[in-house]
């Protein structure tokens, strides 16, 4: 297996994410608009902030019980990241590195040396290649048994 991250990488270019400046209402509809449950957050330079998901959102209103919808415009996204979420890896992480992480995530995010985002490896990716690869082995077993 030659393949390395670069192979699996969905680019940045393709990728839905929120910037940090972002209000907790602004997230919210770009959330339910694009019908994700979890999306990577970048700062105005372009490195990874950290991800949220549906239930950062949730867990921040049941926190703050009583806050206004129009309060929700004067708080950042960036402000309920949790730090140990979905952590990044660099571009020439191993692929035994990356698809152990994607065991703990539906997604890895992916930074160069400079923390810069430049995409997401899915899980979905992965587990479509190990079927191909499967699919590649299979005939081999069998013929290998038959001799």
């Amino acid at each position: 297996m030659q393949e390395n991250v670069f192979f699996f990488l969905t680019m940045k270019k393709d990728v839905i994410f929120f910037y940090d400046h972002l209000n907790v209402e602004e997230g919210l509809k770009l959330m339910r608009e694009h019908g994700f449950t979890a999306m990577p957050v970048i700062d105005s330079k372009g490195r990874y902030i950290g991800t949220i998901n549906e239930g950062d959102f949730l867990w921040y209103f049941i926190d703050h019980p009583d806050i206004s919808y129009e309060e929700t415009r004067n708080t950042l996204i960036k402000d309920l990241i949790r730090d140990d979420f979905t952590p990044p890896m660099m571009i020439d992480a191993t692929l035994t590195e990356l698809f152990k992480q994607s065991l703990k995530q539906n997604f890895v995010p992916i930074v160069d040396d400079r923390n810069i985002f430049i995409g997401i490896v899915t899980r979905s990716n992965i587990m479509k290649y190990l079927l191909k690869e499967q699919e590649k082995l299979i005939p081999l077993i069998i013929e290998e048994s038959q001799n």
